[in-house]
């Protein structure tokens, strides 16, 4: 792997921030060390960075789907906006950066010129395993994860997603006059120009902000789910914030927020980049995150099994190398089936 310079330098402008980003995808690309995933972890700690990054990410798998927009024989006579390939880091990075330029000229050209907000109506579904990126008519872009399902209904007053499965990140485009709003399990989370990731659970609705700020309400009845920290307004959820709302018979209820490291910000966004990463956790609760993603499933024979603790990175579809990581390390037991595993203490 070649090597370039550290980008946890402080950038200047925004600019800076997009070179630092795309540089981090190409390292990505190539597969990162356990010292880079944590200085990676470090850099996104800074929300503005985070930011650039999703929007880099949303860019290079937007690249994928520009023969749908332009013709093919336009491509092929202007091969920069040819489908990405792995290339070397050294000038991938500035090809991805003058893409997304060129990019922003194509969709600003091809956007119809309407005498008000534009409306749009449109649904979203992935399988099992699956995953997919809408860009919307205004700008914004939502990459839907695993096995999720939602709908967009763009009015002229308002912008509204209804996520009914799964989980999906949001990164909006500016606009003061036409919230976005995303409704999920009773709970409405209100945005202008942000970026945060939403994830209905079985009794709970997560939400994560990676940039700006948004509001967290009661669908129903308007009132904030979030504690009163001060007397500075309504209360918000701040870049770098997570809150979990528990959701019952009653409805959603006021929980506290939480900052949690940067470290494991990063590992709840892998995803975005085909990966599951873990700190220490309990092997229950990393089967768990594998089924998610896979038909065939991991089953753990008893409580004690689960309470193992493992870490690491691994592909999303992965789940082989995960059984073969507790084999060959850990002394594992492996019952393999046609659309299950069966995993236990060695006898």
């Amino acid at each position: 792997m070649e090597s370039s310079p550290s980008p946890t330098r402080q950038p200047a402008d925004d600019t800076d921030f997009q070179a630092e980003a795309a540089d981090w995808i190409c390292r990505h690309d190539d597969g990162l060390t356990a010292a880079q995933r944590e200085e990676f972890a470090r850099w996104m700690q800074d929300p503005s960075r985070a930011a650039a990054y999703a929007r880099l990410q949303a860019t290079w798998g937007a690249l994928d789907r520009v023969g749908e927009l332009w013709p093919a024989s336009r491509i092929a006579e202007d091969p920069d906006f040819a489908p990405p390939v792995r290339r070397r880091r050294s000038w991938l990075a500035p090809a991805l950066l003058a893409a997304a330029a060129g990019l922003a000229v194509i969709f600003a050209v091809r956007r119809p010129t309407t005498a008000g907000p534009a409306r749009e109506s449109r649904r979203g579904e992935t399988a099992v395993g699956e995953q997919r990126q809408l860009d919307l008519s205004d700008g914004s872009v939502v990459q839907l994860n695993t096995d999720t399902a939602l709908s967009v209904d763009y009015s002229a007053g308002e912008r509204r997603v209804n996520l009914s499965r799964g989980e999906a990140h949001f990164a909006v485009a500016k606009n003061p006059d036409r919230p976005f709003v995303v409704s999920v399990g009773g709970v409405a989370v209100r945005a202008v120009g942000t970026a945060f990731d939403v994830r209905l659970r079985a009794a709970a609705v997560e939400v994560l902000v990676t940039e700006g700020k948004v509001r967290v309400d009661d669908a129903l009845q308007g009132r904030s789910l979030l504690p009163v920290s001060s007397a500075t307004g309504t209360p918000l959820l701040l870049a770098g914030q997570r809150v979990t709302i528990p959701i019952g018979p009653a409805g959603a209820s006021v929980t506290q927020v939480s900052a949690p490291p940067a470290a494991e910000i990063a590992q709840e966004l892998a995803w975005q980049q085909g990966l599951l990463e873990f700190g220490p956790t309990p092997l229950r609760e990393v089967v768990a995150e594998f089924n998610r993603y896979n038909r065939h499933q991991l089953i753990i024979a008893d409580p004690e099994t689960g309470s193992f603790r493992i870490g690491g990175t691994f592909r999303l579809h992965g789940y082989d190398d995960l059984v073969q990581v507790l084999e060959d390390k850990y002394g594992m037991h492996a019952e393999r089936g046609p659309d299950a595993t069966r995993l236990s203490k060695a006898k």
